[in-house]
């Protein structure tokens, strides 16, 4: 079973990258290589941010060790695809570590990243044909380029925007990646369509990059990423998708086999819907305030969820939460029919939109109780500070009315 060897490649990419990152720890507290806490940090002590070196270095080993097992061959049978791929990463690597370390303009930043993407298009992993209804229309090689490095540039930066918590990439990552891999993996077996088995080598490389690197980055991390990390991640997922949805040969597979070969094209955008949202929204808030779509704030995602009373971790399971539930229920798609598939999805969302709102209710029942000053929780004395009239009241000083205290930011 073929399947066996793109286990092996996970395990290797897992364990060389493990390793190097336990490595990679000391070594960066012992040369001081980690930047200075930012105002929109979540975390208070600096961190190294080089996990990606050990991600890259894990993936390229995996690659190199997969290329020589006859079982994979049938994924390096267009070598120029490959060595497409790794210029994209290395340039990826190289662009994310000099962030890291000097951080970069967005200008550099962007520029490197259509580069990488046009490196990918050279390669020959573009998207050369879109579903049109029920016509497959093909793409002018000049389209081919733009939406290809397009698309590699929004994937790379959607991911790089929701890395703020500790974990939520590598998890996310994994989970998304993993059902990916599953879909891509029952495609080449079942309908044999062979060109499918380079998407399979990518993300069985990229699940275990991100399972040898969370032990480390999991809350409270000892090592982040960067951006070398989640670029390098976001890279490689949008590279799987393309090489899935865009190198369809038309003459060559069934007309059964087109509407199959096409479901990845709405299925990377399901498992990246709240990376997507939150690149969508960001940019939006950035424009409408005047400033640039790459300038950092902290009001993505993942820091409305710590404002609105979440912890730490009770964060990072939501994310998890959200992109299990559109990620499998994508997938189901394939196994049960279509109502079953949608049920699950419906259901999923409710139970995971009532856990992100949770915190908002037992706010709202601390402030009913703070103003009756009545005892909540077993007994509890409700904290004054849940009682938004006698705070609106300690904003003006008794001694001078006209002017305003500051006021204390709620929990």
């Amino acid at each position: 079973m073929r399947i066996i060897f793109y286990v092996l490649t996970t395990g290797v990419a897992a364990a060389v990258t493990y390793v190097l990152a336990r490595l990679i720890v000391p070594l960066a507290h012992r040369y001081k290589l980690y930047p200075k806490v930012r105002s929109r940090d979540v975390h208070t002590q600096p961190v190294p941010r080089l996990g990606g070196v050990a991600m890259f270095l894990g993936i390229i080993v995996a690659i190199g060790v997969a290329s020589q097992l006859p079982q994979l061959s049938l994924a390096f049978s267009e070598p120029t695809k490959i060595w497409g791929i790794l210029g994209a990463a290395t340039i990826i690597f190289v662009l994310g570590v000099a962030d890291d370390v000097w951080d970069l303009d967005w200008v550099t930043k962007l520029a490197g990243q259509i580069i990488a993407g046009g490196v990918l298009a050279w390669g020959g992993v573009q998207v050369v044909a879109i579903p049109a209804g029920s016509v497959i229309t093909m793409l002018s090689p000049l389209t081919s380029l733009i939406i290809t490095v397009l698309t590699v540039v929004l994937v790379m930066n959607a991911v790089n925007f929701i890395d703020g918590l500790d974990g939520l990439v590598a998890g996310v990552a994994i989970i998304a990646t993993g059902v990916f891999f599953i879909y891509s993996y029952l495609l080449q077996s079942q309908a044999q369509i062979e060109y499918f088995n380079l998407a399979s080598l990518i993300t069985s490389v990229l699940i275990g990059a991100c399972l040898g690197f969370l032990p480390l980055n999991f809350h409270p991390a000892k090592l982040f990423m960067g951006d070398a990390g989640a670029l390098l991640v976001g890279l490689l997922m949008a590279t799987a998708a393309i090489t899935v949805t865009g190198q369809i040969d038309i003459e060559g597979i069934g007309r059964s086999d087109v509407l199959p070969a096409f479901i990845p094209v709405l299925l990377p955008v399901a498992i990246l819907v709240v990376p997507l949202l939150d690149f969508g929204l960001a940019v939006m808030r950035r424009l409408r305030a005047g400033k640039s779509p790459f300038s950092a704030d902290r009001k993505h995602l993942h820091h409305r969820l710590l404002d609105m009373g979440h912890t730490h971790l009770h964060a990072v399971l939501i994310f998890y939460g959200w992109t299990a539930v559109v990620a499998v229920g994508c997938l189901l798609f394939m196994f049960v029919p279509w109502y079953w598939a949608l049920g699950f999805i419906f259901a999923g969302l409710v139970i995971a939109t009532a856990f992100t709102l949770a915190p908002l209710s037992r706010r709202k029942r601390a402030e009913a109780a703070a103003q009756l000053d009545e005892p909540v929780d077993g007994g509890v004395v409700p904290d004054a500070r849940f009682d938004q009239l006698d705070a609106a009241s300690e904003s003006v000083d008794p001694d001078n009315p006209g002017v305003e205290l500051a006021r204390e930011v709620l929990p």
